[in-house]
């Protein structure tokens, strides 16, 4: 049966040009780069100077764009996936959107799912193209993490970076078989009991600032293999594949140890899991946008590949989907 599936055309990524080894990391707290390697899989991160995340945004938007060989005129959406906007309000995809050129009257809007925020963007912005809503939509994950990084804390400033990165989806005609390129499924969830596991320590109305990541690591550990397994199973299921018979699966890149837990919990081997966490750290919403676009742009996902993503985060949240390039 015909269906209308959302194809990515274009993908896009960028990180600031400064970049905190883990040896710089030791001459600012008690730690080492064997500390911190052993058991984060962490080497670097990227941390922005002078720029905002609307700056990160934008330029990995605008790689997608011209990827897609689109003009600006053609987006129809915009949605930004990020913790961490220029201003509290308006949304940091209006910023983008203005810097990218879109038509008046183009909506915009940022989702705030932290390190799961790409797939909740990615599933809406796929829904309204199904619906038939709109056909072409500019989906991003952009963080500054490090405006909310204490880093006198060496247990959660080790783990975080800044980036971004994007792709644009349009719709296409497809015939409702598992051999559709585009988004063949998505599932997104959340455990709302889970709010202070991992969390800020601030906000616009409990403390009128911005405040400093707090985590219970063991919780979210504990809680992310699972998390990540299952909504990747469950997209699988969805798209209708065997979860053995995909070329690559695309964690959010949070950790290694847990990275590592969820190939072996769906008994995938090494070589078909994505990760790109060494150079970049946990960059929470930008996390698979970027090494999905880097992963492209070096040739090592092509044309065809059928990819699974998977994400968990802060809430707890957590998704996957299923996508043919």
């Amino acid at each position: 049966m015909k269906c209308i599936r959302s194809e990515i055309i274009g993908h896009g990524h960028y990180t600031p040009k400064k970049v905190l080894t883990n040896d710089d990391m030791a001459k600012m707290v008690e730690t080492s780069d064997e500390w911190i390697t052993t058991r984060t899989g962490i080497k670097a991160r990227s941390i922005v100077e002078d720029e905002f995340t609307s700056d990160l945004a934008y330029n990995a938007a605008k790689m997608a764009v011209d990827k897609a060989g689109i003009e600006p005129s053609e987006i129809d959406l915009v949605i930004l996936a990020s913790i961490t906007p220029d201003n509290t309000t308006p949304s940091t995809a209006l910023k983008v959107a203005a810097k990218l050129g879109v038509k008046t009257g183009t909506p915009a809007f940022d989702i705030s799912a932290a390190c799961s925020g790409f797939v909740y963007a990615l599933t809406m912005a796929d829904n309204m193209i199904q619906m038939g809503q709109i056909k072409t939509a500019v989906v991003i994950g952009a963080e500054s993490l490090s405006k909310i990084t204490d880093w006198t804390d060496r247990n959660t400033c080790v783990l975080f970076g800044d980036g971004a990165g994007a792709v644009v989806i349009r719709a296409k005609e497809g015939d409702g078989s598992n051999q559709d390129v585009g988004v063949l499924s998505t599932k997104i969830y959340a455990d709302c009991y889970h709010y202070d596991s991992l969390k800020t320590d601030g906000g616009v109305s409990s403390t009128k600032t911005t405040g400093f990541i707090e985590m219970d690591g063991k919780e979210v550990f504990k809680y992310a293999i699972g998390s990540l397994a299952q909504a990747a199973e469950e997209a699988a299921r969805l798209a209708n594949i065997n979860i053995q018979d995909i070329d690559w699966l695309l964690p959010h890149q949070a950790n290694i140890r847990i990275i590592e837990g969820v190939g072996k919990k769906l008994e995938l081997p090494e070589e078909k899991v994505i990760v790109n966490i060494a150079q970049h750290g946990n960059t929470s919403a930008a996390s698979i946008p970027l090494a999905l676009s880097e992963k492209i742009e070096d040739g090592t996902i092509k044309k065809g590949d059928l990819i699974v993503l998977t994400a968990m985060g802060a809430g707890f949240t957590w998704g996957g989907a299923v996508v043919r390039l």
